[in-house]
């Protein structure tokens, strides 16, 4: 195995781009195969020749193993474009979740919405998976977060869980191996999540666990920190949101107490972790009864994982002495005491990564300018088929995150009514990166801009709150400006590294010129759109 050469042009060769003009992708995308038309606007697969090969394996071509193995560029394609795709009624699409009926109480997907494809919850900005629904599945609804950087959060939350877990087991040994009681604080990537107590017979006391589960599992993703991966959400939401279930054999095995890997690398083992298993164990099974079976194959998942996973990061806009002084206060007011600035992951799945900034001179829509890196090594299996690109695996540090995975109680604001009539009140902490373009605020949307949802702080967050309360009113804006700086944007017309454009170009960037490429999707006559 040979580390590549990382220059630019042999990246590209690698990652089989072929940067040729394409139709821009909007948030919803229809099958051209079911809805023609003479812009050619649309996927231009079938979902049949979209699952392929199915999930196969390395030497299967056009399986999810294959491409997300020989040629992960295609394979994000095809996880873009299923994420877009307009699912039908004869693909299996609804009903909804028991039908819209039945306790909300103690099944919250009665309350999801209804959408027939994921980014019409997450699709703003434009093409993006972003952010934009919302949700009746708590009484007082639910905002639909965008999903920029969901990778890196899933790999953040499954190394400091590894990490707590490193320490619970040498604590357990300690106070076996003398005896005695032993009190451990729990540290990782340089946040607390309280202290752990070991008796001297080895009985682990949680009781000074603080912002995660007894369990020390991370779970990053929803509000109240309930899934722990990507593979899990996707399939939770398929079923929840479009009443698409998904066979998928990977998670009914880890449901079943088994170990086993993704071909996203993230490894699920069901002897350490609960795993909910897909409510179709086969591909004969059709749980929701509506003649459809088989709905959304493994394959699918694949892809819809890898996508996600290696979904860019939101960018950073103009940078001005206002906002390095908003940057600054940030800390000095006590926000990072919880809103994490940057944080490490050691071992990095994705197989490229993308740095988005201002940059008036090269960036065309918005000014922003996205450079392209990819993380990739390549190996000659001697199969006869293409290299398999295997990630990095390298460091990478996470700049401008601003959270620090932890559950805390922000007050009686931001409590929310549960159905049974219990009030939930502690939330994981958002992440900041992309607040400057993701009104309106809060896990349910109740703050109408981000002074508003400052002010709305309380609990933990008090003293942070009443500090930036008391500023002067030009040292508040530098704060608001700053947050305004950290935004999301849409792929298809931000300018790249791979496809700089030319902004004399008439049309430009509208013609396909200046776009990402890496969002518009590995454009290639392979996967065309």
């Amino acid at each position: 195995m040979s580390a590549i050469d990382y220059g630019v042009g042999r990246a590209v060769a690698v990652l089989g781009l072929a940067l040729v003009s394409a139709p821009h992708a909007r948030a919803q995308l229809t099958d051209l195969t079911q809805a023609p038309n003479a812009e050619r606007a649309g996927i231009a697969k079938s979902l049949d020749e979209q699952i392929g090969a199915g999930s196969g394996g390395w030497l299967v071509p056009d399986s999810s193993h294959y491409l997300i193995a020989r040629d992960p560029a295609r394979a994000i394609r095809r996880g873009r474009q299923l994420f877009q795709r307009k699912f039908t009624r004869v693909q299996g699409l609804g009903p909804r979740a028991h039908d819209g009926m039945g306790d909300v109480a103690t099944e919250a997907a009665i309350g999801a919405g209804f959408a027939d494809s994921c980014a019409g919850c997450h699709g703003r900005p434009r093409g993006a998976a972003g952010f934009g629904g919302d949700v009746a599945t708590r009484p007082d609804s639910r905002d639909a977060p965008h999903l920029f950087g969901l990778g890196v959060q899933e790999m953040l939350a499954d190394e400091i869980t590894q990490d707590l877990r490193a320490i619970r087991e040498r604590a357990i040994a300690e106070a076996r191996s003398g005896r005695r009681a032993v009190t451990q604080p729990l540290h990782s990537k340089g946040i607390s999540y309280g202290v752990l107590r070991v008796s001297a017979l080895g009985r682990v006391d949680t009781s000074g666990v603080e912002g995660v589960d007894s369990d020390l599992r991370v779970r990053p993703f929803f509000a109240q920190g309930a899934v722990a991966s990507i593979r899990e959400f996707v399939v939770g939401a398929l079923n929840d949101e479009m009443g698409l279930q998904a066979v998928d054999s990977l998670l009914t095995a880890a449901a079943q107490g088994r170990r086993v890997i993704s071909p996203a690398g993230r490894v699920f083992d069901g002897s350490r972790d609960p795993v909910r298993a897909p409510l179709a164990r086969s591909a004969s099974q059709d749980p929701d009864d509506d003649g459809v079976v088989n709905e959304v194959p493994a394959a699918l998942v694949d892809y819809l994982e890898f996508y996600l996973l290696n979904y860019f990061r939101p960018a950073t806009y103009r940078q001005t002495p206002l906002t390095h002084a908003g940057r600054r206060l940030m800390k000095t007011l006590g926000c990072t005491d919880c809103h994490v600035p940057n944080l490490v992951i050691e071992h990095d799945r994705r197989v490229a990564d993308v740095e988005t900034r201002y940059a008036p001179q090269e960036g065309g829509m918005n000014r922003l300018y996205a450079t392209v890196s990819p993380r990739i090594v390549e190996e000659d299996d001697r199969s006869g088929h293409p290299t398999i690109k295997w990630p990095a695996g390298g460091r990478f540090v996470v700049r401008d995150f601003y959270a620090d995975l932890k559950r805390h109680d922000l007050g009686p604001r931001f409590h929310e009514r549960q159905y049974d009539g219990t009030i939930a009140r502690q939330f994981m902490t958002e992440p900041l990166w992309g607040v400057g373009s993701s009104a309106p605020y809060g896990h349910d949307g109740r703050s109408i801009n981000l002074r508003e949802v400052i002010l709305r702080h309380g609990g933990e967050a008090r003293a942070a709150r009443n500090a930036f309360a008391a500023l002067p009113e030009g040292a508040q804006l530098a704060v608001l400006e700053f947050l305004g700086s950290l935004v999301l944007f849409p792929p298809d017309d931000t300018a790249s590294n791979l496809d700089p454009g030319d902004p004399a170009t008439p049309g430009y960037p509208q013609r396909g010129h200046g776009s990402i490429r890496l969002g518009v999707l590995f454009n290639d006559p392979n996967e065309p759109e």
